[in-house]
């Protein structure tokens, strides 16, 4: 994509395969009263080849290392049996004025016994990257993509998001 009146490219790519340092704080599992509002959209492709898409706030994912996502998701969701079945899945979502787009391979992360109540029955994959991109245009800003407020039972909400979070933890160091 070109600016027409000066000639110059408008469309700046980044590609990486591990996450940059913005968005490694950003899933790092702290201060998630400060990233409410936050949405990811996670896309699988079922057993038919239809899409699935499942919206994830800030309190269901988690960046274990550089390289690496955590996920919770409830075991009802269809990109749950379809993450299962085919492992691929990509992210996409609004952060720092850019589009990113971020192609993952996911394992399930093994079942605590002993933590089976921190997780509420949730099911954990564990996603590698594979590639990452990020787009921005010069003559416009991303200012959000899919967002959300908290309303009735934000406490409650923010608990079980850190609840979640510590249970993802666990299981991250589990699969090590």
């Amino acid at each position: 994509m070109t600016d027409s009146a000066a000639g110059k490219p408008t469309l700046e790519q980044q590609l990486f395969d591990q996450w940059p340092d913005g968005l490694r704080a950003l899933f790092d599992g702290t201060s998630l009263v400060s990233k409410i509002g936050f949405t990811a959209s996670l896309l699988t492709t079922d057993t038919i080849g239809h899409l699935r898409t499942s919206l994830l706030g800030i309190g269901e994912l988690y960046a274990p290392d550089s390289r690496s996502l955590c996920i919770a998701l409830w075991p009802q969701a269809r990109c749950a049996r379809a993450l299962a079945q085919n492992r691929r899945a990509a992210l996409t979502f609004v952060f720092d004025d850019a589009f990113y787009q971020v192609q993952l391979e996911f394992v399930p992360l093994p079942v605590d016994d002993d933590a089976r109540d921190a997780s509420a029955g949730l099911v954990c994959f564990r996603g590698s990257i594979d590639m990452g991109e990020a787009q921005r245009v010069r003559y416009a800003r991303l200012t959000s993509g899919i967002t959300f407020a908290l309303e009735e039972g934000k406490d409650a909400t923010l608990e079980r998001w850190m609840q979640q979070i510590d249970y993802l933890k666990r299981a991250a160091g589990r699969s090590s």
